[in-house]
């Protein structure tokens, strides 16, 4: 114990040296104000560390704490450049369930050549929000077949017999259909009333009994000043015509003025006879009071309906019927619409897809007219819960420009009978966002299938963890010292070794005179 004690006593770390011992330096100065800078530097620093967090980056299972992020909004605008806002639906698929027309929160806004966007067209809503369109005359009761055996009505024509009818006459309303369509076989018996409607009112003839039509009918077909020449086209038989008039669904109802088609679009109202009929009778009266129709219309419509079959049957013995289908023709861009589409809709948390594809309830599409080239302006991916902002977590720089690689994307599809398909991979992390990381691929169709842009989606497992991390002040104050005594410590060193180093350059200088001195 007394040993212990006197140890104790004798213990000091910190003696002291008294100060007339002590010898200061112009060299101990210089290198006292350097320890000094490096201390006050590396001070500086390790608080501005101290202070800030470094973002820290895990990896784990994909574990959700509640149901509330069973779904993913998918928001997007896209531009599909070659596709009219009617034949527009937005579906998806995953392996819960396929839903059709999955969403009414679309809007679509129908473009023109130049790409500006007009009033907005529609919105996509469910399949059965859409108003039923009627597609045939139900009160038509006979066959196509049983209405033939008293002579065609609307008469089919080919390339050369539409341009003549289109000149010789000024309302030509067209059907252009093809055979395999069934909402074609559906509209041919009512389309063949109505020729019979507009013909017998034309020559304000009724016969007695047997009509296949209603004396409403005929009172509205009456009130026309112009006659109207009800005739078809079959676009299986005449390819390269329905090519060049841009015919992508059938059955397509065009209406021809003076030889150029109605500038307020294709009908697409209900397919009844009185409909339709009223249609005519409304562009007519639209056409008066523009003073687009001829004068002499009345006088020569009776002369020109009846010379049009025999010119038809002219036209048809002459015209070769068979020839060759090309898939390059002129490109006129005013005939090809776009539309814009923008919105969002509520995905499954699981593998699946969405697409956009031609589609319309009230016609079929002809695959080799559908060109789905699109512009992504916008494409993001995120949970649906609506407090998603106000719990994020935090994320890296630059994290939300990497979420949408797809942003500002052009996909164009330069030959018949194909898309693009997008293979989506979505990475959780804990900000409930996505890192997104996507490729696209160029597909081929079958030439009877319809083209769609698809997005394949992919959920990855693995979730990315984010996670702000700052030291401990213990840490802190342990570097503070190791700082201020390592650096007095080394500068120590160095100044001990400038210091014998001197002075034995010194001594070898004093050695060396006295050596000359002696000699």
């Amino acid at each position: 114990m007394v040993r212990a004690r006197q140890f104790a006593s004798k213990l000091d770390m910190y003696r002291k040296v008294p100060g007339d011992l002590v010898e200061g330096s112009k060299q101990g100065s210089l290198i006292s104000w350097f320890a000094i800078f490096t201390i006050g530097y590396l001070f500086y620093k390790e608080t501005s560390d101290y202070f800030n967090t470094r973002l820290v980056t895990n990896l784990a299972l994909d574990r959700r704490k509640s149901s509330d992020n069973d779904m993913i909004k998918v928001a997007f605008n896209i531009t599909m450049m070659d596709l009219q806002c009617d034949h527009i639906e937005v579906d998806a698929v995953s392996v819960l369930g396929n839903n059709q027309n999955v969403t009414k929160y679309i809007s679509k806004f129908p473009l023109d050549a130049e790409g500006v966007a007009h009033v907005m067209a529609a919105r996509n809503m469910r399949q059965h929000d859409i108003e039923e369109i009627a597609l045939h005359d139900s009160s038509v009761g006979k066959s196509i077949e049983d209405l033939h055996e008293s002579g065609e009505q609307a008469i089919s024509l080919d390339d050369k017999t539409l341009g003549f009818a289109v000149r010789e006459n000024d309302l030509v309303f067209v059907d252009f259909f093809a055979s395999w369509c069934s909402h074609c076989q559906a509209l041919a018996p009512t389309w063949e009333v109505l020729a019979k409607v507009m013909y017998d009112a034309s020559e304000e003839t009724i016969e007695e009994g047997g009509e296949d039509y209603g004396e409403q009918e005929l009172k509205e077909a009456e009130k026309l000043d112009v006659p109207v020449i009800i005739a078809k086209v079959d676009c299986v038989a005449q390819q390269q015509l329905c090519l060049d008039q841009d015919i992508r669904a059938y059955p397509t109802l065009r209406l021809f003025v003076n030889g150029e088609p109605f500038g307020g679009g294709d009908y697409r109202g209900h397919r009844t006879i009185l409909d339709m009929v009223q249609f005519l009778r409304l562009v007519e009266e639209q056409l008066g009071r523009d003073g687009k129709l001829s004068a002499d219309s009345l006088s020569s419509a009776l002369e020109k309906h009846l010379d049009m079959s025999v010119e038809e049957r002219h036209w048809a013995e002459a015209f070769e019927r068979t020839r060759k289908h090309h898939h390059h023709f002129e490109w006129n861009p005013n005939d090809h619409p776009g539309c814009q589409l923008s919105g969002s809709i509520l995905l499954h948390r699981v593998p699946g897809n969405f697409y956009i594809e031609a589609y319309s309830p009230t016609h079929d599409l002809a695959p080799t007219m559908t060109n789905v080239s699109h512009e992504i302006h916008w494409l993001s991916f995120e949970p649906a819960d609506y407090d998603h902002k106000r719990r994020a977590g935090p994320l890296p720089p630059n994290f939300y420009e990497s979420s949408r690689p797809m942003n500002g994307n052009v996909y164009i599809t330069r030959n018949l009978h194909e898309a693009y398909h997008h293979y989506i991979k979505l990475i959780p992390t804990n900000g409930n966002s996505f890192q997104v990381m996507q490729s696209s691929q160029l597909a081929s169709y079958d030439r009877d299938i319809t083209p769609e842009a698809k997005f394949i989606i992919d959920l990855s497992p693995i979730a990315v963890q984010y996670e702000r991390v700052s030291r401990h002040w213990y840490d802190y104050f342990t570097s503070l010292m190791a700082i201020i005594g390592g650096t007095f410590t080394v500068v120590g060193f160095f100044e001990s070794g400038i210091r014998t180093v001197a002075a034995a350059r010194r001594k070898r200088v004093s050695h060396n005179s006295k050596a000359r001195q002696v000699y």
